[in-house]
């Protein structure tokens, strides 16, 4: 008899999940509460301009050719991926940086604006190899006890994971420049935490970018989940939208399946839940029932900072880079007030996203579209957004009028939307808001972070941010691999083959 499997969301981690296990025979169903797929990965439409909710660009691309394939399918296919080999440009208050993927012309310009530091880049790229090699078997497999921490794969991995250093250190080893660390440490944003309390494992973040390169999707990241919703359905799997669920169904500790907000009982053989991991536990899952993540303990963990979204459709083009980030003038005090004392900056750190200049489907011609992200503290903040929305908004203007090209932008709005950290906890169902889910400190990590074969409730399995190996688009793809298999071998079956890390691919110049 054929098992049949309930998907609780459909974000990126749910529908990779659920694209893996149709495939390999399981009859699929996906519950999601909008009447959209893709969760913080969905695509946002204002008018005729389209817009990436969440994720703007995709890397270690490998992991999306390899989760297709593994279901008998060519990602190629079903997207259409540009390579953006000048990846971004950063603005310091004094200088800017482009950052290439052509890793001759990268190690020139550091010389030319940071004399002295290009073996430091040679370094960092050596260096940061090996640790990646070390590391990757880790995020590929699941950690689920302190035994896991003595597995040859571990012990082999340990010497290389800086465990006793901040990101920040580990860049200082290799740049003597502050700001040249800092272009190497913001991606711990994509954590939402501070290069300074980030584990220095996380110079992976940089290196994967340098390495394997950044992909935009025409059509925009969203496009994602769409190609594998479509392989879903393609093996007979179900999806649907506008069906939330209420509660999960759980009797002594076992999960039977869920219990949509029509009323409805679906019963289920194994639920995946792909729902943000603090707000289920909360919200879906009857008082008592849990003992390690009640609602007062899930409290108490460390979360991601979140972040205050701008999406504005503008009547003109700007022929200025896919992606900017404007640096704070302080950036340490910057990254404190949002993570550390929780309060509303005054000097802003802004990522810009201007993807007409690749794209041209995202906008009518003549026109485009900007994403813009100012990092913002989570609600245990308890900042008052509906006070502070449009004072907040007039400063991330104000500072991209300073600090950048993108001139005049207020006289060009035709079409906005705003999304506040408060949006993401009360409309999008991110707990407290924290957009990148729970933090990636030492104790929030690898067997310390929940499990996915989540060990409080029997016949319960976890994919997204909120799981082993935790936030960012490929390690949510690699949690739905992890789970996948996890389910496969639970069941007698053949797991899927977990291809061993590419070498670097050479960037178009």
């Amino acid at each position: 008899m054929t098992s049949r499997i309930v998907v609780l969301g459909a974000g990126p981690g749910g529908l990779a999940a659920a694209m893996l296990l149709a495939s390999q025979g399981y009859q699929v169903d996906v519950y999601e509460k909008q009447p959209y797929i893709g969760g913080r990965n969905a695509a946002l439409q204002l008018g005729d301009f389209t817009f990436d909710v969440g994720p703007t660009f995709l890397s270690m691309p490998h992991i999306v050719e390899e989760l297709f394939e593994a279901s008998g399918r060519s990602v190629h296919d079903y997207l259409d991926l540009k390579e953006l080999v000048d990846m971004y440009e950063l603005h310091f208050e004094n200088s800017s940086l482009v950052m290439t993927r052509n890793q001759e012309k990268m190690k020139t310009r550091i010389e030319e604006l940071f004399p002295g530091n290009g073996a430091g880049y040679e370094k960092f790229l050596q260096e940061t190899e090996k640790k990646m090699a070390r590391l990757t078997p880790i995020l590929q497999s699941r950690m689920e006890s302190l035994l896991s921490y003595v597995s040859p794969r571990v012990l082999k991995a340990l010497p290389q994971l800086s465990l006793t250093k901040s990101l920040y250190d580990v860049l200082s080893d290799f740049f003597t420049d502050e700001n040249l660390k800092l272009a190497f440490t913001f991606q711990s944003k994509y954590l939402g935490m501070s290069p300074w309390e980030c584990p220095g494992a996380f110079s992976i973040l940089s290196y994967m970018e340098h390495a394997y390169g950044i992909y935009h999707p025409i059509g925009g990241v969203n496009q994602l989940p769409h190609a594998m919703a479509k392989v879903v359905e393609e093996y007979g799997g179900k999806i649907h939208l506008n069906n939330g669920v209420d509660k999960l169904w759980i009797e002594k500790g076992v999960v039977k399946g869920v219990c949509l907000e029509n009323g409805e009982n679906v019963a289920a053989d194994k639920v995946v839940i792909n729902g943000d991991f603090a707000h289920v536990m909360t919200n879906l899952v009857e008082p008592g029932v849990l003992k390690k993540y009640t609602p007062e303990k899930l409290a108490k963990k460390k979360y991601s900072c979140s972040t205050f979204m701008m999406y504005v459709g503008l009547d003109k083009q700007y022929e200025l880079p896919h992606h900017t980030i404007v640096f704070s003038k302080d950036y340490r005090t910057f990254v404190e007030k949002i993570t550390g004392s929780m309060e509303l900056p005054d000097d802003l750190s802004i990522y810009i996203q201007n993807p007409v200049v690749t794209d041209s489907t995202l906008a009518p011609p003549g026109k485009s579209g900007l994403y813009i992200l100012a990092p913002a503290p989570n609600n245990f903040s308890e900042l008052d957004w509906e006070t502070h929305k449009q004072a907040f908004r007039r400063l991330v203007l104000d500072t991209i009028e300073a600090r950048t090209e993108f001139k005049n932008l207020e006289a060009h709005i035709e079409v906005e939307k705003i999304l506040t950290p408060l949006n993401w906890q009360h409309d999008i169902h991110v707990y407290q808001g924290a957009t990148f889910n729970l933090g990636h400190n030492l104790s929030q990590m690898m067997a310390f972070r929940p499990h996915n074969k989540f060990e409080e409730l029997k016949n319960c399995w976890l994919v997204g941010g909120g799981t082993h190996p935790g936030s960012g688009l490929p390690t949510i793809l690699e949690s739905a691999r992890i789970t996948t298999n996890g389910i496969l071998g639970e069941d007698g079956k053949e797991t899927l083959i977990v291809p061993a890390l590419p070498a670097q691919k050479s960037a178009a110049i």
